[in-house]
């Protein structure tokens, strides 16, 4: 446990193997078959909802969609598809979006999917995390936002790590007894349609200093910051690349 400015921690794992070079490693039979899937499985809890969204894409209803995405990590795992991972080829995401593209290319696999249905229990997931997934693909596919496959994926997936990152924050200060201050705060970072109140007005409702509340807010910032590299940091295979895939998300999220 790294601790970032304040009392409030969140998880960093800026000193162990990241999830993907564990996988790659299981690969190269550098580690057992269980550890890289319990790596597989905790990244694909933030990927579960651009992965959904994908399939979603491609004409599949609701219900096939949700079959389609637990089939499809349950494939990962039956036919030890992390195996051919090469650390040479890219990043994970990449990875995981083609073998998704293979996976519903094969007419037998998706067909044996739907036809077990919610056999799969992989990844179990609530009612609020489907919905999500769900809302998400409505936001940028059936508005009109987006109509490109790929560019989904890559919009669904830069929103997922934004979520991840606010939801460890969230986490932390709400450990550290802080969670309505989070609340309040967290607009600085999300942004919003209405103008950001001003430090003045929000620190008279919070009963505090103009001055202390702005030294609250570039703290939050600093906190969500290394938030977002403990979360990217997961799915790339070295420190060095952690800025680039950086980039890469705010490149997404701009639309650049």
């Amino acid at each position: 446990m790294k601790t970032l400015a304040g009392s409030a921690e969140i998880k960093s794992d800026s000193f162990a193997p990241t999830h993907w070079s564990v996988i790659t490693a299981a690969a190269e039979s550098q580690v057992g078959p269980e550890v890289a899937r319990s790596a597989l499985a905790q990244l694909c809890e933030t990927y579960w909802a651009p992965l959904y969204t994908f399939i979603r894409s491609r004409g599949h209803s609701v219900h096939d969609a949700q079959d389609l995405t637990q089939g499809f990590f349950a494939y990962l795992i039956e036919h030890k598809i992390y195996a051919r991972a090469d650390r040479q080829k890219g990043k994970f995401r990449s990875f995981l979006l083609a073998s998704l593209k293979n996976f519903l290319a094969d007419s037998r696999d998706r067909e044996q999917t739907l036809k077990r249905g919610g056999a799969y229990d992989f990844l179990p997931l609530n009612e609020g995390q489907i919905d999500e997934a769900e809302s998400l693909f409505q936001t940028h596919f059936a508005s009109g936002k987006s109509n490109d496959e790929d560019r989904l994926f890559e919009r669904s997936w830069a929103e997922a790590l934004i979520a991840a990152g606010l939801e460890q924050l969230a986490a932390a200060y709400k450990a550290d007894g802080k969670a309505k201050l989070f609340e309040e705060l967290k607009i600085f970072l999300t942004g919003s349609a209405d103008p950001l109140p001003s430090y003045a007005d929000l620190a008279a409702r919070l009963g505090t200093l103009a001055s202390t509340l702005r030294s609250h807010v570039t703290r939050l910032r600093t906190q969500y910051r290394e938030a977002l590299r403990a979360e990217v940091r997961r799915t790339v295979e070295s420190e060095a690349e952690v800025d680039g895939e950086l980039r890469e998300l705010l490149r997404v999220l701009t639309g650049g």
